[in-house]
């Protein structure tokens, strides 16, 4: 069907978002919050398709993206089984052994911003594994940040006396994924003006310039709109199915194809509650496990290449500690990569509609945030500008998902796990992207930094990389030169720091105690 053609200097008032769930709520709920008046935004879906509803882990810029919606931090936590986030934990990825573990919190190094320490760390870690019988010493995560140890306490990251987003230590957040998705539909239709349409998009009507001119329902007609918002989830409807643009898979980088997710009881309610992620390494993937309110979210990806559904099921059983047969299994098909462009003419893909990636780092989240914050910001005033915004966020944000597959790349090709071929195939050099192997050459003579990263545009900051390299040991590969070790003092001072910080940090409350204390009294608006 044709409609005819738009004015090139036409207002883009009407924002049409086809899709719900975390992606389609939270682009019209930051589009609505910025744009009060002038902007009318539609958000269509279908009634027919449930929410997945597991545990999700999300980043500490999740705290801005809802302070922009005008959302209580205390509501949040109580209507979506919320508990906080302070990282990740990275369990048997270097020998499988039991004692191997390394962190990946929240909290910057101490004195990231003034100096470096890593190399400082590196030497020293060196001096004492020489004097040290047993050729161990503290972790790299133990002796630059105070937040392992947080974490290895089971305690929040804040008291219930701290307000509202503030944090002693940085966060994030674990949210149960369905409860979250209802909790913004109501607070974007009652608090933000967001029309909310229960329906079946059939067709797209296509504009004479080749733009979308509606989306043709089952029950509501055309719906026309100036900008379409593509958050339909796999499908793609618009940006993949109508547009025809290409997905770029990156199956030969990341093997991971498949997860089998479970929901899982606590024994009772007193249960502590883990205030980071839990990544186990298994033969042919990894086990998540998140801590919620009521419940845990846990579940294996893997790489069906590599390893059989019975197997998999059979490995998360044995980390359940509980009979395969009693277990509630919901697989879920992984394909990793994402469109050649998220961006075109008036359309623009966000969420699952734009690609996906194992949830190794919780990236998925945060590029929905990302993506929902940029169009918001720059959204065109009119169709003549849209296409100078649209490359500007292709370019965005095709380097975003290219640094963070190097990054969930990069957990992959330190390990030194030989039981399946999938650990061996991540580390043949012809699966490591070439800007990866730059960096690697790069690392092997001074720790990460800021300079390595030259885009305003990064996901991960240097830190990140120091955290996973040296919990996975490539400290070993280290030769620091001397110019990197020229004070001392300063490094001394901050690993003194970070003692101190520990030994106060002990005095947080327990994770769960926390949890309770804010949904039975709140905190803070101060």
């Amino acid at each position: 069907m044709i409609a005819n053609n738009k004015n090139k200097k036409q207002q883009v008032n009407t924002i049409v978002i086809v899709g719900g769930g975390n992606a389609g709520w939270l682009t019209a709920g930051r589009i609505a919050a910025k744009h009060k008046t002038g902007v009318k935004v539609i958000l269509v879906e279908s009634p027919n398709i449930a929410p997945i509803g597991v545990g999700e882990g999300t980043w500490p810029t999740m705290r801005s993206t809802l302070i922009a919606l005008g959302i209580s931090e205390t509501e949040f936590i109580r209507h979506c089984n919320v508990t906080f986030k302070q990282g990740a934990k990275f369990a048997k990825w270097v020998d499988g052994s039991n004692a191997d573990f390394y962190y990946h919190p929240l909290v910057l190094p101490q004195g990231f911003t003034q100096g470096d320490i890593a190399s400082y760390w590196i030497e020293k870690n060196r001096m004492a594994m020489q004097k040290n019988s047993n050729g161990q010493s503290d972790s790299f995560s133990q002796q630059v940040c105070y937040q392992e140890a947080i974490c290895e306490l089971g305690l929040g990251p804040k008291t219930i006396r701290t307000p509202e987003y503030d944090a002693i230590a940085n966060y994030a957040y674990h949210l149960d994924s369905a409860k979250f998705t209802s909790f913004l539909q109501q607070h974007c239709t009652e608090k933000l003006g967001v029309t909310h349409i229960l329906d079946d998009v059939l067709d797209v009507n296509a504009a004479e310039n080749g733009d979308i001119a509606s989306v043709a329902t089952a029950n509501n007609g055309n719906i026309f709109g100036d900008l379409f918002v593509d958050c339909s989830g796999f499908k793609s409807l618009l940006l993949g199915k109508h547009f025809n643009i290409g997905f770029k898979s990156c199956s030969d980088v990341l093997f991971i194809d498949t997860a089998l997710a479970v929901q899982v009881p606590y024994d009772n309610d007193q249960q502590d509650i883990a205030s980071h992620t839990i990544s186990t390494a298994q033969e042919a993937g990894w086990i998540w496990d998140i801590g919620l309110q009521q419940r845990r979210g846990v579940g294996y990806v893997y790489s069906s290449r590599h390893s059989s559904e019975a197997r998999a099921i059979e490995q998360l059983a044995n980390y359940l500690n509980q009979d395969a047969n009693s277990l509630q299994i919901k697989k879920i098909p992984i394909v990793s990569g994402h469109r050649q462009k998220f961006w075109h003419k008036n359309c623009v893909a966000v969420g699952l509609s734009a690609g996906f990636l194992e949830p190794l780092e919780a990236s998925a989240l945060v590029l929905v945030e990302m993506s929902a914050e940029m169009i918001s910001s720059q959204l065109p005033a009119t169709r003549s500008s849209m296409d100078i915004v649209a490359k500007r966020f292709n370019e965005t944000f095709l380097y975003r998902w290219q640094k963070i597959i190097d990054f969930l790349k990069l957990h992959y090709i330190l390990s030194k796990r030989t039981d399946n071929a999938f650990w061996t195939d991540n580390r043949k050099i012809e699966s490591i992207p070439e800007s990866l192997q730059e960096l690697l050459e790069l690392w092997q003579f001074r720790p990460p930094a800021d300079c390595d990263f030259t885009s305003n545009n990064e996901v991960f900051p240097a830190a990140s990389y120091q955290y996973i390299l040296y919990g996975m040991g490539f400290e070993k590969m280290h030769q620091p030169s001397p110019h990197l070790l020229d004070n001392w003092d300063f490094a001394e001072r901050q690993f003194e720091k970070n003692k101190q910080m520990i030994m106060q940090a002990s005095k947080l409350p327990n994770h769960r105690q926390l949890i309770d204390s804010i949904k039975q009294f709140g905190l803070s608006n101060l």
